[in-house]
């Protein structure tokens, strides 16, 4: 997994803004570059660091895991943030270490390399879009599926294509399928998570009822950053 020689180098992949924040502490992260696909360097402990925000969806995805591949040699990939709980297994801010990974709309499995101390456990599944079907969540929960995301699968497929080994630490933001999580809603951000503005100002001109419940997800999202985030660090500490 590591290079015989020389420190490892690690890339990791965050698909929104918030889901890197946390990271450019603990990790030195230095900014490299302008524009969304800007890479970030840093370290920690013995192993050096490249990043990047992904943007949200499978394309986007694919396309950050080829751009930090071709930047030069990475012993390892990780991808690190948020995801929507299937079933109530994982708490809210827990973490989920998949020892699966599905793309939902090909069928293809990847599995990750463990790396850290979380033992790997369920099944993460992942698709291009807001799903609100409960019955398929139901169905997805039957065969051990404990989250679901919007790009791991996409970067999975890439890293193996290239002999590359990768892991993945999500946390649990928020319960898929729940009501309060609607087109609208996702609508308020933008690809690589940042505020939509004319979105937000239609929605808080149009719904402000629903502004507590957004204050809710937006607690639950920043515990869930934060518990992926301290996951991914320790173990590339370790490496």
């Amino acid at each position: 997994m590591i290079r015989s020689t020389g420190a490892p180098r690690v890339a990791v992949l965050a698909p929104m803004r918030h889901e890197l924040r946390p990271l450019v502490r603990p990790l030195s992260l230095r900014r490299e570059g302008p524009g969304l696909d800007a890479l970030y360097s840093g370290a920690v402990g013995r192993v050096e660091v490249v990043a990047t925000i992904t943007s949200m969806g499978i394309l986007a995805a694919a396309r950050a895991a080829e751009r930090v591949l071709d930047s030069g040699a990475i012993d390892h990939v990780v991808v690190v943030g948020i995801a929507g709980g299937i079933g109530t297994s994982v708490a809210i801010g827990g973490l989920v270490v998949p020892e699966l990974v599905i793309d939902l709309s090909t069928g293809a499995q990847h599995r990750p390399v463990r790396i850290g101390d979380a033992a790997p456990r369920g099944t993460l599944v992942t698709s291009d879009g807001l799903l609100q079907d409960r019955e398929l969540f139901a169905r997805l929960e039957a065969r051990g599926v404990i989250a679901i995301d919007m790009e791991t699968s996409a970067v999975a497929a890439v890293c193996e294509r290239r002999g590359c080994p990768w892991s993945v630490f999500r946390a649990i933001s928020d319960r898929a399928g729940d009501p309060g999580i609607d087109a609208d809603v996702f609508g308020l951000a933008g690809p690589d998570g940042g505020p939509n503005l004319p979105a937000v100002a239609r929605f808080v001109l149009t719904r402000p009822w629903r502004l507590p419940k957004l204050a809710l997800l937006a607690r639950d999202m920043r515990i869930a950053t934060h518990t992926a985030a301290s996951a991914a660090v320790s173990a590339l500490a370790q490496l």
